[in-house]
């Protein structure tokens, strides 16, 4: 064995002996904590915290091994043996970098420890600490193990006495009762007693019967109207049973040899759900936000609620939607927000660092806040509407990015300002070459489309539309006219300054207006009638959105003021002014759209091509009748109209009600009703009771026509004297 082996070999056996010390010196103390915590927590509590202490310990370990590095070993070759002549690291260095002496050094080294003895390493332990500390050890988990349990107290309420049934002498009867109520815990509900044995319950609560009957039964159970049994068990003199309850139950308490009247009493059980939380947005107060001029954040606040509690923590999804067209990307981040407030309701604010979005020219912002509640061990989340935050298009510009998210709300009405500026530039350009009097006709004709177009625009604030022809409707960046086009607008424009005010129009090709028809009251409310007061044309818009179009107007005012005046150049400004309150108007009436791609079904490739048409249906096939109303309620309504001695098919009842639970608004009510009329056969209170019940699960007859009276004999003598042609 060489040197360098032998000095491994003495390294490893430190190695464990330091390791054995240190899990006997830490280990031992586990005892006593396990024995602790499972006499005061339990076992399950003890064995979570054993695990933890032994991996505790695992971890000192090999803290302590890890120590035992090569610089240790080297430090300890020098300190215990003389003959290494403080040069232990030669052993360990490369024979590269090692010169003449001191590889002839080395070598001496290597020789003295083939030649010597084993070495031990390890530093000796005192072992009377530890046998110390291992007694205390054991003598403290003995004494947890052994020490007598105190004595608890009662905390249950005394019984409370049962209502007094008729008995016979020997028939047990029930005398004292109570019903322990414990809500889950996330819920944070006390537990509560109810001496009536019902009432109720939340959702996935403890129940706890105690019973007490006189005399005491040979058994006992509980029997719910689904059919499940839940046995009672006999502990002194009480019976107890236990139970989670997820749904509304009727049971009734079944002991052998119990009176019928006892038997019969049904207790109800109403589970209260726990809701779904609920959030509201505070800030921003509208879903869509267009970014003010300067803004540099984004400020959001939102406020959670439950009936039981809202987690601390919620997911805010950042979407951040760049690109126009079908170029578009989406990039996705989520924040963790922490909550401020009581349990039951929080408020979650937070502000976005528009810069560090990297949110640009023509990008949207989409923000969705999702929280949870303290539901165990499923919790229900909500989220809040999507919230956008735009960045403005260009006023020379109309914005048709984001295609499937974004989509124009409002007609296209809003698009012919744009030609009204166009030609009124159009006329100052030509002004040298006009006299004056063409020059202001040309500037009344085009103040007259002003006209128009202010009163197309005006009938969506309610004012009076009238009656002037539709205009184009295009203020769209492929509409606007071309260098050819100007020249034959030009051509026009003589017609256009000698056709009557009323007539002129934009729209040269567009045909004329069909006369409405006669009786055709749609048709000539079209054509006399006013759409200020329609519910469309008077509410599409909202607030905001509406005082942009006021302005827009205002401006329209103004402009056709100077064109009628023969004044295009101090109307322009007037005109620019009201194209970019409508280009707000046409930002501001857009909504966003989740982008959710087609669920379309599977194509099944075996029928391909195959020729098959089974399961098809043929158009020469008759049509088939549709399907009748469910006729079971309707007979057995009419069933528990006959006499008592008419059998029931209560069967069939309880079949439909189990397959046709969510028609019916209070089930339970069903079930009580059932069960008293198949405890008394004979009891019409409980049949009409039922019967009221059913009533308003009947299908209405279908819609038939009704033959005519044939009248009297007057009547008959009359219509046969009439001819047959006048019949």
């Amino acid at each position: 064995m060489t040197a360098i082996q032998r000095t491994q070999r003495w390294q490893a056996q430190a190695r464990r002996g330091r390791a054995l010390h240190l899990a006997l010196a830490w280990g031992v103390w586990l005892l006593p904590l396990f024995a602790l915590s499972a006499r005061w927590l339990g076992i399950g509590a003890a064995c979570l915290i054993a695990a933890c202490g032994l991996a505790a310990v695992a971890w000192r370990v090999w803290r302590g091994v890890a120590r035992l590095d090569r610089e240790w070993l080297v430090r300890r070759l020098n300190a215990l043996r003389p003959d290494m002549d403080d040069s232990a690291d030669l052993l360990f260095a490369g024979p590269g970098p090692l010169r003449g002496l001191q590889r002839l050094q080395r070598q001496r080294l290597e020789r003295r420890i083939e030649a010597g003895s084993d070495t031990g390493l390890l530093e000796p332990q005192p072992w009377r600490p530890k046998l110390i500390g291992a007694a205390l050890a054991l003598a403290l988990t003995a004494v947890a193990a052994l020490w007598p349990q105190a004595t608890r107290m009662p905390t249950e309420p005394a019984l409370s006495p049962a209502p007094p049934i008729a008995a016979a002498p020997g028939q047990p009867r029930l005398t004292a009762q109570a019903l322990r109520i414990q809500p889950p815990a996330y819920t944070g509900l006390p537990a509560r007693d109810e001496p009536s044995l019902e009432g109720r319950v939340p959702e996935a609560a403890t129940l706890r019967w105690r019973l007490r009957f006189d005399p005491q039964p040979a058994q006992a159970e509980l029997v719910f109207h689904d059919g499940e049994r839940l046995p009672l068990r006999r502990e002194g003199e009480e019976w107890n049973a236990q139970r989670v309850l997820n749904k509304s139950s009727l049971y009734r308490i079944v002991a052998a040899g119990a009176p019928q009247a006892q038997t019969r009493r049904l207790y109800r059980l109403d589970v209260v759900p726990d809701r779904a939380p609920q959030v509201r947005v505070l800030q921003p107060e509208r879903g869509l936000t267009l970014l003010a001029r300067g803004q540099k954040t984004w400020p959001l606040a939102f406020e959670a609620s439950d009936d039981y509690g809202v987690a601390a923590n919620a997911r805010l999804r950042i979407v951040l939607a760049q690109g126009s067209g079908e170029q578009i990307t989406f990039r996705e981040r989520s924040v963790e927000l922490r909550g401020s407030g009581s349990a039951t309701a929080k408020r979650f604010v937070h502000a976005l660092d528009l810069a560090a979005l990297g949110f640009a020219v023509g990008d949207d912002l989409i923000v969705q806040l999702t929280i949870a509640d303290n539901r165990a061990p499923q919790p229900q989340s909500a989220a809040s509407p999507n919230l956008i935050l735009r960045w403005p298009a260009d006023a020379g510009s109309e914005a048709t990015g984001i295609e499937g998210m974004v989509k124009t709300v409002l007609p296209a009405y809003f698009r012919s300002q744009r030609q009204i500026i166009i030609d009124a530039e159009a006329l100052i350009a030509q002004r040298r070459k006009l006299d004056g009097d063409a020059f202001v006709k040309k500037s009344d004709a085009i103040g007259v489309d002003q006209r128009l177009l202010r009163l197309r625009y005006g009938q969506f604030l309610g004012e009076e539309a009238e009656g002037e022809p539709k205009l184009p409707t295009s203020d769209s960046e492929d509409d606007r006219p071309h260098e050819g086009e100007a020249h034959k607008n030009e051509a026009h424009e003589g017609e256009t300054a000698a056709a009557p005010a009323d007539a002129h129009d934009h729209d040269h090709g567009a045909p004329a207006a069909a006369k409405p028809a006669f009786g055709e009251s749609g048709s000539v409310l079209q054509e006399f009638g006013h759409t200020h007061d329609h519910a469309e044309a008077a509410t599409l818009l909202d607030p905001k959105t509406r005082a942009l179009l006021k302005s827009a107007l205002d401006q329209m005012w103004q402009s056709e003021l100077h064109l009628r005046q023969g004044q295009p150049q101090q109307a322009l400004p007037f005109a620019y002014k009201a194209l970019g309150f409508i280009k707000q108007v046409q930002q501001a009436s857009r909504i966003y759209l989740a982008r959710v791609g087609p669920e379309l079904p599977p194509i099944d490739e075996s029928r391909r091509l195959g020729g098959d048409r089974k399961g098809i249906a043929r158009r020469e096939d008759a049509l088939a009748p549709a399907s009748a109303a469910d006729p079971l309620p309707a007979r057995l309504w009419r069933e528990l109209e006959a006499p008592p001695s008419q059998p029931v098919d209560y069967a069939a009842l309880e079949r439909w009600l189990g397959a046709n639970s969510q028609r019916v608004p209070d089930p339970l009510a069903f079930a009580a009703a059932l069960a008293a009329l198949r405890d008394r056969p004979d009891c019409g209170d409980c049949r009409a009771r039922l019967r009221g019940l059913l009533w308003p699960l009947l299908a209405p007859p279908a819609a038939a026509v009704r033959a005519r009276d044939a009248g009297d004999a007057r009547d008959r003598r009359y219509f046969d004297g009439l001819p047959r042609e006048a019949r």
